[in-house]
């Protein structure tokens, strides 16, 4: 399936619903990416009753059909930081990616350019905080030794224990912690500003690793494993937190059948170029859309 993040200000309104704060970026989940443009369509935009919202030019969505919109692929330049972009726990990962990029290249003309981001420790350290400090923010109203009266759980619902242990966590940071890591947010996205100078889009794998075995412990209690978070999330920390608009694109699977994802960073307000790009992508990976061995179908009911 095809994820998309968008710029945070284009869906500031569903903060009231979620009080995300300002690192959660919410988009849709699509089985392909034409749903991904429609859904797009509809919810881009600040909405009226947000007191604080940006107005930028006009959306511009790419016409997948038009020659022009072909032609511009040859022109498009594709940054790729090869340390970090090999920094996955199986080369299955980086492999399918890195062919994908050849693809990319050999049909559409697409340069790839050798790119360094900066201070990916720094990111993740800033990422932690900030939504660490936003989340705890907004359950401390709700939360009490444990317990919880949210909207999305009974009244009196016990937190998980990884989810109590997190909260724990992030009750060691100070104010000053979190103005530091704002700081560091700017300092980041001024690096990720002069990259888009060079390039049009980012490209990394989507996690560090295919999807890990759940324990039949964590289906009652939860799990915290720091290190497997640390892989799923080793590649969307920058869109998360710097709101960059971002989509995830299937491209195969690995020597289990595990599904691979290819994402696509965009400079700030570009979505029809990544969307433009990740349509080149679906194209290329016609296999990715074989039924995985364990397939539910929602709308026959099994």
């Amino acid at each position: 399936m095809l994820h998309f993040t968008f710029n945070l200000l284009d869906v500031y309104s569903c903060r009231a619903l979620c009080d995300a704060g300002t690192v959660e970026i919410i988009g849709p989940i699509a089985s392909n990416l034409e749903d991904v443009i429609l859904v797009y369509a509809a919810i881009l935009g600040s909405s009226p009753a947000d007191r604080i919202s940006l107005r930028p030019a006009l959306p511009c969505l790419p016409n997948l059909s038009s020659y022009e919109s072909s032609n511009a692929l040859g022109s498009m330049r594709l940054g790729k930081y090869t340390e970090w972009f090999n920094d996955v726990f199986s080369t299955d990962i980086s492999e399918k990616c890195e062919s994908i990029l050849n693809l990319l290249s050999e049909k559409h003309g697409c340069k790839a350019m050798e790119i360094v981001v900066p201070e990916l420790a720094e990111m993740r350290l800033a990422h932690i905080v900030s939504i660490g400090s936003e989340s705890l923010c907004s359950l401390t109203p709700d939360c009490e030794d444990g317990y919880a009266s949210l909207p999305f759980c009974r009244k009196g619902g016990k937190l998980t224990y990884d989810t109590r242990t997190n909260l724990a966590l992030f009750r060691s940071f100070s104010a000053s912690d979190y103005v530091a890591a704002q700081r560091l947010r700017r300092r980041l996205m001024y690096h990720h500003m002069e990259i888009f100078k060079k390039v049009d889009v980012i490209v990394t794998p989507t996690t560090g690793m295919t999807a890990p075995v759940i324990p039949p412990k964590a289906l009652e209690s939860g799990e915290s494993n720091l290190q497997v978070s640390g892989n799923l999330m080793r590649f969307v920390l920058a869109a998360n937190l710097l709101g960059l608009p971002a989509i995830s694109v299937p491209v195969g699977y690995d020597k289990q059948g595990l599904p691979i994802g290819l994402q696509l960073i965009g400079r700030p307000w570009a979505e029809a170029s990544i969307l433009r790009l990740a349509a080149a992508v679906e194209e290329l990976c016609p296999e990715s859309k074989k039924r995985p061995q364990s397939f539910y179908d929602i709308l026959k009911g099994n």
